[in-house]
């Protein structure tokens, strides 16, 4: 019998914030890219989700659960799957030294 893997001691995600994000209504595609995109338009378009994340009064509480749990894909928070990875990091160093 296959295990499931689990992530250990994640408290369960608070999904509220979702209510009041700027992109809720907007299409998936622009936050999550279709299969085969190019790199020219996938920076056009996540520069354009990018945009709806910088007025998004939830921006944070996306930002951080994308972070901690961690999300693989697509634009969350305002960051991509690189820029996320590095702030994964840059949070890990942190905590580490404190």
């Amino acid at each position: 019998m296959a295990q499931v893997r689990r992530q250990a001691n994640l408290p369960r995600p608070s999904w509220g914030w979702q209510d009041a994000a700027a992109c809720r209504g907007e299409d998936l595609v622009l936050f999550f890219g279709p299969d085969g995109e190019r790199q020219p338009e996938r920076e056009i378009r996540e520069r354009k989700a990018k945009q709806v994340c910088m007025g998004c009064p939830v921006r944070t509480e996306c930002l951080d659960y994308a972070v901690s749990r961690p999300e693989k894909y697509g634009t969350w928070g305002g960051l991509n799957e690189d820029e996320r990875a590095s702030e994964r990091r840059r949070r890990m160093r942190r905590a580490n030294a404190a």
